[in-house]
């Protein structure tokens, strides 16, 4: 009887991809704004962070940058620099506003909670608590 493979784990997306892409999405409002559903959310990281990555990686291969010195990545070396950091941006507010254009999420309601179940929840709150 052979012995079991090793299982091998690969995240779907490795840091500093997903921080960066979070990031944007954070700070901008308008890109939370266009991907604030669950459909949305889910196909937008996807694409964002491909994208975000093969960017980086094509900056990576236009740009140099210093040997791994245990201070900075290459990542943190590219992203310092403003003209970098600005195309990385564009890029997610493109892929926020491609997704938020694609009619296949147009019957989606927002993530989370509409105004009536908020209101519901203080309501019952109020009454749990008070």
């Amino acid at each position: 009887m052979s012995s079991p493979e090793p299982e091998v784990w690969l995240p779907l997306v490795d840091e500093p991809i997903g921080s960066i892409v979070a990031e944007v999405q954070q700070q901008d409002a308008e890109v939370a704004r266009l991907v604030e559903s669950r459909g949305r959310i889910l196909a937008f990281r996807t694409f964002a962070y491909l994208r975000v990555g093969v960017l980086l990686g094509r900056l990576l291969m236009e740009e140099e940058v210093e040997p791994y010195d245990g201070s900075e990545t290459w990542v943190e070396q590219l992203m310092r620099r403003p003209e970098h950091r600005r195309l990385i941006d564009e890029e997610v507010r493109a892929v926020a506003r491609e997704i938020a254009a694609d009619p296949r999420y147009a019957d989606e309601g927002p993530l989370g909670p509409d105004d009536g179940a908020r209101a519901r929840f203080r309501e019952f709150a109020r009454k749990q608590l008070g």
